[in-house]
């Protein structure tokens, strides 16, 4: 029996559970591979239907996350300490072969959540925004070493910031900013007056993708979690930017359009964002996007 020991995990409430469930439709016995799996949020729920913890893959590139998922399933399940496209690089040279793939492109509440992690601006903390803790290249190496015009293209083609040439010369000016509440009052220098969101959060994406290259890792990975879903095997990807939506929009399609050869057939003609109820309680969610498709 599937055991799962949700008192070793931080508060993380996962976005569009219910969704993600219909449109996976896990069944006994199913093979699952959760290419981002966090605190183990969807992947509980998904192995509570399945019951094949010895068919099951999860995958994080983040420390944290793997010792609570060390702790949380202990049935065999296959746990990979990684980014997801090294995994995927590593799983499809295995030739594994998946009834259910998810991917969940979200920053987990946790990571968000602390400080120490320099993903946020609310409360000071060092300029880090590493999902993996292993690797180099930090935000505050972008921050203080990279050049003006490499900075501003990275909050143009990230965030599609207005002022991102404004933003890059008031950074380099700063130099040696030490911690994400000086980078946020920085650009704050460039949007003067009061707005609802606050004027460093599209910096603070911009500077998150590319410390962690998120899109280029979405845009390599993704063909290789179609080859490895099984026939009549289900994909489901939740994106929270346009830029992540757009890449996962359009791989789809062209593996789904109206060919008789056409790969996949999609379940979402339009992404499934989420339902008032679950805003109320998770507000995070509000820029979740879910898209799914099955396997022909």
């Amino acid at each position: 029996m599937h055991q799962n020991k949700h008192q070793n995990a931080p508060l993380h409430v996962p976005v569009l559970l219910q969704e993600v469930l219909q449109y996976l439709a896990p069944a006994p016995g199913n093979s699952y591979l959760d290419l981002t799996a966090g605190y183990g949020g969807h992947a509980s729920e998904v192995l509570a239907r399945t019951n094949a913890p010895q068919r099951t893959t999860l995958v994080d590139r983040d420390d944290n996350a793997i010792s609570v998922l060390k702790g949380q399933f202990v049935d065999g399940e296959r746990l990979i300490h990684a980014d997801f496209l090294t995994a995927s690089i590593e799983l499809s040279a295995e030739g594994s072969q998946y009834d259910l793939i998810l991917a969940d492109l979200g920053v987990s509440s946790p990571h968000l959540n602390d400080a120490h992690r320099g993903f946020m601006f609310s409360e000071d903390g060092p300029l880090d925004m590493r999902m993996d803790q292993q690797q180099a290249l930090t935000a505050s190496e972008i921050v203080n070493h990279w050049d003006e015009a490499t900075i501003a293209a990275i909050l143009k083609r990230y965030s599609e910031e207005p002022k991102a040439k404004r933003i890059a010369s008031l950074i380099t000016a700063a130099r040696p900013i030490h911690s994400t509440a000086q980078l946020a009052d920085i650009v704050k220098q460039a949007w003067p007056g009061h707005s609802r969101v606050h004027p460093a959060t599209r910096t603070f994406q911009a500077l998150r993708i590319a410390v962690n290259d998120e899109l280029g890792l979405l845009e390599r990975s993704l063909p290789l979690w179609l080859d490895m879903l099984a026939p009549g095997g289900r994909i489901a990807i939740i994106s929270f930017h346009s830029l992540e939506d757009r890449i996962v929009k359009q791989i789809l399609a062209t593996a789904s359009g109206d060919r008789y050869d056409a790969e996949l057939q999609l379940l979402t003609k339009r992404p499934v964002v989420a339902s008032p109820h679950e805003l109320v309680t998770n507000p995070r969610a509000r820029s979740a996007k879910l898209r799914a498709a099955v396997k022909k």
